[in-house]
């Protein structure tokens, strides 16, 4: 089968034919894939913030598939369902999945594209099956469901719920890019007063409006920080969602959280922070990080399925396989591109 594959020595994806996955434990599936689309963590993983990702590996860790094998105890499911396959593998049973902290599983959490074999190739092992799929009805868009892989529960987890927005609040996000967006969306849910987009990305500012952001801000540092205490009346946000993962963006929330509120840590950070202890301590924040558990994505299902929740906007590219790595070259240089998610196709 044909395969996106890391090359840790040279920081780059390679294509290649590779063996086709086979079931080891009678609790996998195998599913032939459907769609899949790239990560911003992918590019992470390329420049070499990852380490512990395995030369040679498959990368990918959203996608739709159809189930082709069933090992003898995976339940719930039937060999031709198609199936949104979560990021985060779970066996259900352990201390961490039983408090609804599925990506600390002792045999599972963030694996796909990370420690085994991702969902960029025509075919993918899962674990833990019966946990780790999600059935979907078989209709004419169920591509839309991939963004149900990881970026909106990760956006709703880990910027929405632990941000803790509220009716009227006043939230920040810093990023426009698809996490920060699809952040924005579901926190448009909770009814907040305000939602300020930060970005220097322009079409993707005006792009935050057109969905329902109150405010953008085309600016970073000094001003971006002056610009968000000018709207709030020098008080700042109560919520601070940070979805870029950077010194210069961490600086920001800090700057701009109001006393009491709460800084939402979505970025993936690849090196220190300076964290303004000094000024903080006194404000009564709370900080919250955290990698998605996918806890979530039944209800997130449910409301795409009423209408409640329209993702598939976030669509910017479609790809067939065969043109990945020019799918990979458009979604790395977005602003270029007018970039968000790139739908791939097998």
């Amino acid at each position: 089968m044909k395969a996106a594959c890391f090359d840790k020595n040279k920081l780059t994806y390679i294509i290649k034919d590779v063996e086709k996955p086979k079931l080891i434990k009678n609790t996998d599936a195998i599913v032939k894939m459907l769609y899949t689309t790239i990560c911003g963590t992918d590019i992470h993983i390329i420049k070499g913030d990852v380490p512990e990702v395995p030369d040679g590996c498959i990368l990918g860790h959203e996608g739709i598939g159809i189930i082709e094998e069933l090992g003898a105890n995976v339940n719930g499911f039937k060999i031709g369902d198609k199936v949104i396959i979560s990021c985060i593998t779970t066996c259900g049973n352990c201390e961490y999945c039983n408090k609804n902290f599925q990506s600390h599983c002792v045999d599972g959490g963030w694996i796909f594209g990370h420690l085994i074999d991702g969902t960029q190739a025509e075919y993918l092992r899962v674990p833990h099956a019966t946990n780790s799929l999600h059935k979907i009805n078989d209709d004419n868009e169920i591509e839309k469901f991939t963004l149900i892989s990881d970026i909106f529960p990760t956006s709703y987890e880990i910027g929405v719920l632990n941000g803790s927005i509220k009716e009227d609040d006043i939230v920040t996000i810093i990023g426009a890019g698809p996490i920060g967006l699809a952040g924005m969306m579901t926190a448009l849910l909770k009814k907040p007063k305000k939602i300020i987009m930060i970005d220097l990305d322009k079409s993707r500012l005006d792009f935050a409006k057109s969905l329902g952001a109150t405010d953008i801000i085309c600016e970073t540092g000094k001003e971006a920080i002056d610009s968000v205490m000018k709207l709030t009346d020098n008080i700042g946000c109560n919520v601070v969602i940070e979805a870029i993962g950077s010194n210069a963006t961490f600086d920001i929330a800090q700057n701009i959280v109001a006393p009491t509120g709460r800084i939402a840590i979505v970025g993936v950070f690849g090196e220190p922070v300076k964290f303004n202890m000094q000024d903080l301590w006194i404000k009564n924040i709370t900080l919250t990080t955290g990698l998605v558990n996918a806890y979530s994505s039944k209800n997130l299902i449910k409301m795409i399925d009423n209408g409640e929740l329209v993702v598939d906007k976030l669509f910017s590219h479609n790809f067939n396989f065969n043109n990945f790595l020019e799918a990979f070259d458009v979604f790395k240089n977005a602003k270029d591109n007018k970039a968000l998610k790139v739908l791939i196709k097998f």
